[in-house]
């Protein structure tokens, strides 16, 4: 089950840090979801990552630092442009793929010359990580820490519910309350000579073009599976809880229901949430349906937010939702 922290001094994280540098894992939060954590640099601390996630290990994943000064030792190159986003949106809900260096293996990269880097916006997140490089670690490796393909979690007791029982003793669950992005952060691909969004997230296309004046690359394939770089996330199915997700459709009774504050729930349906911005849909959308599963409900029906932004997001987790597992 692991060692639950739900008063996280700096003892504790301490403790936690000593645990990674150690081979053991930590499940943190931060403002995004809630990560699960090893030593970026220890192959067999990592590999338990897989096994607990029961993900494939060609899936990469995303290598978590306190401070820009530690990126140089996992990349290779960096083009002007991603410098711009790392300091206007670091620390933050971004995630840059760029060039390895030899720091970076294939254990890491799911055997791509490209790494993903972010610095999480969270102070428990942070205080972990530099008490991490305290003890000489370089970097936290962190996907999202719940089962392959099911909801994210965004709350320590979420974490526990998905993956309590695949822990030991050795490792940890620190509980830094809700996350406040409510959604992975954005993966932007820093490779070629322009910013190109690979997962949207609450950083934007916007955003990225105001700060770095380079047009986002429109050159994706909508299918995500198809990419050239594997990333986070990118699957079909994906984020998907155990009843039936159905978009933009009425909804019946008996059947659970998420939409904003301002749709009227209709006769016999089950209300999960009623947010009032895209922001808090963001927030509350994986809790909502993890209510849901909690209520045995066979189905699920959501209406998205439209228009640009983190509305954005929301559509894509919720298309890959509505595949199921």
């Amino acid at each position: 089950m692991g060692q639950f922290l739900s008063n996280c001094s700096i003892d504790s994280l301490n403790a936690a840090a000593q645990a990674l540098k150690d081979g053991s894992l930590v499940a943190f939060p931060t403002e995004t979801v809630y990560g699960l954590g090893a030593d970026a640099t220890n192959e067999l601390a990592v590999a338990r990552i897989y096994e607990v996630k029961g993900r494939p290990s060609d899936h990469p994943l995303i290598v978590h630092i306190a401070d820009i000064k530690y990126l140089e030792q996992w990349i290779s190159e960096i083009p002007e442009y991603a410098i711009e986003l790392a300091r206007a949106f670091w620390p933050g809900p971004m995630t840059l793929i760029l060039k390895r260096s030899a720091l970076a293996k294939d254990f890491i990269t799911g055997n791509q010359e490209t790494v993903g880097i972010r610095i999480p916006d969270n102070s428990l997140a942070l205080g972990l990580i530099e008490a991490f490089h305290r003890l000489g670690g370089v970097g936290i490796a962190a996907p999202s820490a719940n089962r392959f393909g099911q909801v994210s979690p965004t709350t320590a007791a979420a974490v526990s519910e998905e993956i309590g029982d695949y822990l030991i003793d050795s490792d940890f669950v620190l509980d830094g309350g809700p996350s406040e992005v409510g959604l992975e952060s954005t993966i932007i691909d820093c490779t070629s000579n322009a910013p190109r969004i690979l997962r949207p997230g609450a950083i934007t296309d916007l955003m990225i073009e105001a700060v770095t004046k380079v047009k986002v690359s429109e050159d994706i394939n909508k299918d995500l599976s198809g990419l050239d770089i594997r990333v986070s996330g990118s699957l079909e199915n994906h984020y998907a809880p155990k009843a039936k997700v159905i978009l933009d459709q009425q909804p019946i009774a008996g059947s659970g229901y998420i939409a904003l504050g301002d749709i009227p729930t209709p006769v016999g349906v089950i209300r999960l949430a009623a947010p009032c911005s895209v922001e808090e849909f963001a927030r509350t959308l994986y809790e909502s349906m993890r209510e849901g599963d909690h209520q045995n409900l066979a189905s699920i029906y959501i209406e998205q937010p439209t228009g640009a932004g983190l509305a954005v997001a929301i559509r894509d987790r919720l298309s890959r939702s509505a595949r199921g597992r």
